[in-house]
């Protein structure tokens, strides 16, 4: 079943809708959908390794207009749209102290975030429904999340073979180490 899963999740890489997919998935990552860019981003690179600085590029501008989108669902719905995402996420109660941080520290939430398995949706969400200064928001999401997807299609690029091999060869655990990941985000989220 993994096997077949990957070899779709390759054949959409290569096929002419990946970048569309790629754009859906990077901007609704960073507002409300649960799963990350990366499942496409790195099939996509180790498709096309040549195409790296455009494929992170794509990612990165698709995922700071969602985060943006997610910003604006925190400052303008936030008790229509906002504060049912922050409770299913668990973030409800802990949302008051949340707003105090951010007067402070806003920038370097939003840089963590963005580059860590953090839910990004929630700091999206919360930038704006705390009034993080939108300039200050975008330019930390943008250095935040180009970081993150240059670096991870950089490497790629660099290294696609045998990070290609390894997957293959280990599918089970690749696939096992990013659930955790994703599932220690949440868990953090939950708890923090």
């Amino acid at each position: 079943m993994l096997r077949r899963l990957y070899d779709k999740t390759l054949a959409l890489a290569a096929s002419p809708k990946a970048v569309p997919a790629l754009v859906g998935v990077s901007f609704a990552e960073s507002s409300f959908f649960p799963l990350p860019p990366d499942l496409l981003l790195v099939p996509m690179v180790l498709s096309a390794r040549q195409r790296w600085v455009y494929l992170a590029a794509v990612c990165t501008i698709a995922s700071v207009v969602g985060a943006m989108f997610g910003y604006a669902i925190g400052a303008l719905l936030f008790y229509q749209v906002a504060e049912p995402i922050l409770a299913f996420y668990g973030y409800s109660e802990k949302f008051a102290a949340f707003t105090e941080w951010f007067t402070e520290y806003g920038a370097w939430i939003v840089f963590l975030a963005g580059v860590t398995p953090f839910p990004y949706k929630v700091i999206t969400i919360a930038s704006g429904a705390a009034g993080l200064s939108l300039p200050i928001f975008v330019v930390a999401s943008i250095v935040a999340r180009g970081l993150r997807f240059f670096i991870v299609a950089g490497l790629l690029y660099l290294f696609g073979p045998p990070i290609r091999d390894f997957i293959e060869n280990r599918l089970a655990l690749v696939l096992g180490v990013v659930g955790a990941l994703g599932v220690a985000g949440f868990i953090a989220v939950k708890f923090l």
